[in-house]
């Protein structure tokens, strides 16, 4: 059963079940089901807070902080690898870079920064900029006159 609930809804499911066997109940759930006890006694104190979930499995501000917060260094590492490859329109507040998100995880790693190409695209846009490449263009024109 516990495969097909999402982790609040386990917790919640370990609680009732601690409850129900009352005294030892935590530790046998946790063995039982092979979670920690503080998952079990989480889940139970959900239980017993009796409030209306709000809509999320896990509590604000959980999960893995961001690479920018914990490499603070990371963001400036970052704009000046792109600072000499940076173009943009002098009439529109849009700037790109033509290097590819690869290639930034790359040189960043080789500065002891290391992070993935997912993470260089969204501090590039969150530092304003979008993703180019460059395109042949033909010389000319193809005007009649």
């Amino acid at each position: 059963m516990a495969a097909h609930l999402n982790e609040r809804q386990r917790r919640l499911l370990y609680g009732a079940e601690a409850r129900q066997l009352g005294h030892g109940g935590i530790a046998a759930v946790a063995e039982a089901a092979g979670v920690s006890k503080g998952c079990v006694a989480r889940g139970l104190a959900e239980l017993e807070d009796d409030t209306e979930p709000d809509g999320r499995i896990r509590r604000a501000g959980a999960g893995r902080p961001a690479m920018a917060v914990k490499d603070p260094g990371l963001r400036p590492a970052l704009l000046v690898l792109v600072e000499d490859t940076t173009q943009g329109d002098p009439m529109r507040p849009l700037t790109w870079t033509t290097k590819s998100l690869r290639h930034l995880a790359g040189e960043l790693a080789a500065q002891r920064h290391v992070v993935g190409r997912d993470t260089v695209a969204a501090l590039l846009k969150e530092a304003g900029f979008s993703l180019r490449a460059n395109a042949r263009v033909l010389a000319g024109s193809s005007h009649p006159d």
